[in-house]
């Protein structure tokens, strides 16, 4: 199987996994077992950076993918019911940092979504698609917070009435009753996802077994979503088995 793989992405996507686990590791530390954080803070510029350089790897890497996939409807429909495990056991558990769309969530309903439409991708040229839909997410990056632009370049604020009904999902939340720990909403992040779909059209990186050194993170970068649902409890498990045991 390793022999017909795009290695690339799969590393790729294995260095983005151990960065999510090295800032999860510690968001759990600081936020969650109430330790110092020091140059840890998820408002300072350099966390913020580390942690759009996190999300836009999955989605992007997911886009890229869903061309190649032989079962995309599948693999949408096993996404989205992990989506709906993390969200009720967030909910059930840990009420203070309930999930209602995060990263999994967008990821499942891009999938769908654009199984639904790929008919009228298809007929884009790759390049024209990829601009447009970077333009696009570039445009709606803040459309959840209000206004259009991208991170602090804000362009014109937006009606209030559009976010009165609070359609989080879709990027319009009411912030005054609604709040997620993990949430990426259609607007942006399905034009993100698609780039990556466009991407795929003009990137064409070689098949086969990644080089030695590089192996370890293509073997976990092929297990992203197994790694994803596990990866919390595990780290959640090991720092309350250690803060119980000093």
């Amino acid at each position: 199987m390793t022999a017909k793989r795009l290695w690339l992405p799969d590393v790729l996507r294995g260095a983005a996994l151990v960065n999510m686990l090295a800032y999860h590791a510690l968001y759990d530390w600081v936020y969650v077992f109430g330790h110092t954080g020091g140059w840890y803070d998820i408002w300072s510029p350099g966390c913020h950076i580390w942690q759009q350089y996190i999300c836009w790897s999955f989605i992007l890497l997911s886009g890229f993918s869903f061309p190649l996939a032989r079962r995309p409807l599948k693999n949408g429909l096993v996404v989205a019911g992990c989506a709906v495990v993390l969200t009720v056991v967030t909910v059930g558990f840990m009420p203070s940092e309930s999930i209602w769309f995060g990263v999994l969530h967008l990821n499942a309903a891009a999938v769908l979504l654009t199984c639904l439409v790929r008919p009228w991708l298809q007929k884009c040229p790759a390049g024209l698609g990829l601009a447009v839909c970077a333009a696009l997410f570039a445009l709606t990056n803040q459309i959840p917070e209000g206004y259009l632009g991208f991170e602090t370049l804000r362009l014109c604020a937006l009606p209030g009435t559009w976010y009165a009904t609070n359609l989080f999902w879709l990027g319009l939340p009411d912030l005054t009753r609604f709040a997620s720990a993990d949430y990426f909403p259609l607007v942006p992040w399905l034009f993100l996802f698609w780039c990556g779909y466009f991407l795929a059209g003009i990137w064409h990186p070689k098949r086969g077994p990644a080089p030695a050194p590089l192996r370890p993170l293509a073997a976990v970068g092929r297990h992203t979503l197994l790694v994803y649902m596990l990866h919390q409890p595990v780290i959640y498990g090991v720092l309350w088995f250690w803060h119980a045991t000093r």
